[in-house]
């Protein structure tokens, strides 16, 4: 049986990571990745105590905001963002590592993808936010859509 390639193999990664998520609308992976080694990793969801989305319900399908729109409204924490905060709370530095996610950033986490160092982001799936593909080409960003 063939290996898989290292982009096989940390997008699988990243797809698990996706199942520990509790968002009613999708569930998001994240796996940063230095020299070949997972540094970090996160999922979407709520802070570290907050109730989840099954239990109290999803404010953004309460008030019938699109997906990509409007991302200030939610409990919860993008995957991007709980793998920069999991790799600042222990300490690991995040610069010059890549980003495997599930889906496209959207233009808040590219904006903190870009200033914790992330030098590449590769996807699977996109995302329906235009302003993120403009500000990661303004700062030379690669988003990458895996094909595998």
């Amino acid at each position: 049986m063939p290996r898989p390639s290292w982009d096989e193999y940390f997008m699988s990664i990243a797809q698990m990571v996706a199942t520990r998520s509790t968002c009613l609308r999708r569930q998001v992976g994240a796996v940063l990745v230095k020299d070949k080694r997972i540094i970090s990793t996160g999922y979407n969801g709520p802070p570290s105590g907050l109730k989840h989305p099954e239990e109290v319900g999803c404010l953004r399908e309460k008030l019938g905001i699109p997906s990509g729109e409007r991302h200030e409204l939610c409990r919860g924490l993008h995957a991007e963002q709980n793998a920069i905060i999991q790799a600042a709370l222990h300490g690991v530095s995040t610069k010059g590592s890549v980003l495997y996610c599930t889906h496209c950033p959207c233009s808040l986490c590219v904006k903190m993808l870009i200033n914790a160092g992330i030098e590449k982001v590769i996807y699977k799936e996109g995302y329906p936010d235009w302003l993120a593909k403009e500000i990661a080409k303004e700062a030379n960003l690669p988003l990458i859509q895996f094909k595998g």
